[in-house]
């Protein structure tokens, strides 16, 4: 007889064990998050607006108007979002755009919210259309309108809800339609990428709550190689810190710069498929212009990959250029990756 097959635990029948290893990797996490605005690097403008606003609802005893931050990954939306909510005292209630499937899922959203809470959207240029729809009168007048039945027999009922806040985030703007835009009436903020040495402040923050013993050196180290983006910097903390432990070496900028290279990043940041896609415009283009459909068709990777990941970056450091006829490396590029900048490209 042949051994009947393990038994596939589900979430709820998940061993102590590791329901406390998930628990205690949640709360390293939430740790890192800053939990005051005296604690939040960089942004300062944002800050600053944020500030007044929340100033002014609570002295007039009222939730603050409805937010939308939007900039790439990484940079502090969610944690933004979590702050006002804690400055303002109230709860705030998590939900991403592809988690809204239906109508129905929202106004069960809207109607378990409790006067004064917040409610953050992540990602909210996926909110099918339909779904706007029902969102613009319950931020503009607070109320849910619910279409009961079909044809010539439908009708409309209006449920009043709590005031609330909401805080949405979004990686791509553009996509967001305009009456939804307009509806963010206390204001649309886009977040900047991060200095090298804002960075390095929060990169010694998170040490620190970490307990690892980190020099100056090597947290200029891991800053200038964290994409200017606070949460790739963590990213690089931690493994940092796993191959000290495994290796029995110290966090020092030298052993910092090894344990970066094992995972192919240089020190400009660039990752092994950023190099890759420097090397094809150079190597194979003879630095371009050439068309992203072909780049991405000679290292297999997918168009949309280097369009959203990898050349936002690749402009932020002056590698590479648009043109109308297509992408063109840099004199910047050439010299990072050793190569000789052509003589008739100088002229």
């Amino acid at each position: 007889m042949s051994s009947p097959s393990p038994k596939k635990l589900h979430n709820s029948e998940k061993s102590p064990e590791n329901k406390g290893i998930s628990q205690e990797f949640s709360s390293i996490e939430q740790a890192l998050r800053p939990g005051r605005f005296e604690d939040y690097v960089g942004q300062e403008t944002i800050k600053k607006n944020l500030k007044i606003l929340l100033q002014a609802a609570r002295e007039r005893e009222h939730p603050p108007e409805h937010l939308l931050f939007y900039g790439p990954p990484g940079l502090g939306k969610t944690t933004l979002a979590h702050l006002i909510a804690k400055e303002m005292g109230c709860q705030i209630k998590n939900t991403s755009g592809p988690a809204i499937e239906k109508v129905g899922d929202l106004a069960s959203i809207l109607t378990n919210l409790s006067p004064g809470d917040v409610l953050f959207i992540d990602e909210i240029h996926r909110l099918n259309k339909m779904i706007e729809e029902v969102l613009y009168p319950a931020m503009e007048s607070g109320v849910l309108d619910i279409i009961i039945g079909k044809g010539p027999s439908a009708r409309i009922i209006q449920l009043d809800l709590p005031p609330f806040t909401l805080i949405a985030a979004t990686t791509r703007v553009a996509l967001l339609s305009a009456p939804l835009r307009s509806r963010f009436s206390g204001g649309t903020f886009r977040l900047e990428f991060y200095t090298n040495e804002e960075i390095e402040k929060i990169i010694k923050r998170s040490a620190k709550i970490l307990g690892i013993p980190l020099s100056n050196e090597a947290a200029k180290e891991i800053a200038k190689r964290s994409r200017s983006t606070p949460r790739t910097a963590n990213y690089l903390l931690k493994r940092a810190r796993d191959f000290a432990q495994v290796e029995r070496g110290d966090l020092s900028a030298k052993f910092v710069a090894e344990a970066l290279a094992l995972l192919e990043i240089d020190e400009f940041g660039l990752t092994a498929l950023d190099r890759k896609i420097l090397e094809v415009i150079i190597d194979k283009y003879n630095g371009g212009p050439v068309g992203l459909s072909t780049i991405a068709a000679a290292l297999s990777e997918e168009v949309s990959t280097i369009e959203e990941v990898n050349e936002p970056y690749l402009m932020q450091l002056g590698l590479i250029e648009r043109t109308p006829r297509g992408r063109v490396a840099t004199p910047r590029a050439y010299e990072h990756l050793g190569f000789d900048y052509p003589a008739d490209k100088s002229r």
